[in-house]
């Protein structure tokens, strides 16, 4: 997403240095990139949460001045979040914590933004917000870590909404009846109360690929959903629909799940019933 924001901000007149030593950027190092920027600076984190991010924030301590603001825009777990903050005001700097969603359709819809943290540099960034987000597309939720935290329990959501679709369209296709999908898909598209942007891409992967022959159903997770279930143990808040989607990406990634063997190997115990040999 950090090349789609780039541009973006490139197209709505703002001048950006980068650095990624994985592209051609306008700078070589973190220290080389500070230089580029007059104070205050503002240094905009689109990496991968985790050691990546604790790697460039440490180093970004060490070469940002007071009044300078680093802003995370990963998913980061907002714990750690809120850690980088208090460590940074230690150093007299600022830190952000912004959730974006927005993936690769983000440089023409735009991106939704979701920031905590201190108002001063809210306020020295709303520029930037502006040229990123759509109407109505950022808002400042809270102090250090309501941001990420926000984006965690957006992308929960976005689990228990993406199993509900994939759910569906099983029944469907497993139904007696000779049903088109893509055109379902459209159909629900119009007027329907479960219309969505994720139905609108489904829809679109369905009129490429119709039976979605060339997709092995093998589906990954990011973090963020087990961290909001965690967080919904923690508080005590029952989470049946993500909790369930979470559990439904790991089955995915099983050629065959050792749990249904053991069930096989009960029934064939307790009534003889009978078994499938490999």
């Amino acid at each position: 997403m950090g090349s789609g924001m780039t541009a973006r901000l490139d197209r709505a007149g703002h001048q950006v240095q980068t650095y990624d030593p994985n592209v051609p950027s306008t700078a070589s190092s973190l220290a080389e990139l500070a230089a580029q920027l007059d104070p205050p600076r503002h240094v905009w984190l689109m990496i991968p949460a985790g050691d990546v991010t604790e790697n460039a924030f440490r180093e970004l301590l060490g070469v940002l001045e007071p009044g300078d603001a680093i802003v995370d825009g990963g998913n980061s777990n907002f714990r750690d979040s809120q850690r980088r903050a208090a460590d940074a005001a230690e150093r007299q700097l600022f830190f952000l914590d912004v959730g974006v969603s927005g993936g690769i359709w983000g440089l023409k819809e735009g991106f939704a933004l979701m920031a905590g943290g201190d108002r001063d540099p809210i306020g020295r960034l709303q520029p930037i917000f502006d040229a990123l987000a759509p109407e109505g597309g950022f808002a400042h939720v809270g102090a250090s870590g309501a941001g990420h935290f926000v984006k965690m329990v957006h992308n929960g959501v976005e689990y228990g909404l993406m199993q509900a679709y994939a759910e569906g369209f099983e029944l469907l296709k497993a139904s007696e009846f000779s049903l088109d999908l893509a055109a379902i898909s459209e159909l629900w598209r119009h007027g329907s109360v479960v219309r969505s942007w994720l139905l609108d891409l489904l829809a679109r992967a369905l009129a490429e690929d119709p039976g979605l022959e060339g997709i092995h159903g093998y589906v990954e997770d990011s973090g963020e959903g087990r961290w909001t279930v965690q967080e919904a143990v923690e508080s005590a808040v029952p989470l049946h629909v993500i909790t369930a989607a979470l559990y439904a990406r790991f089955a995915s990634r099983q050629d065959e799940s050792f749990a249904a063997k053991v069930n096989a190997a009960l029934r064939n115990q307790f009534g003889g019933h009978a078994i499938r040999h490999d």
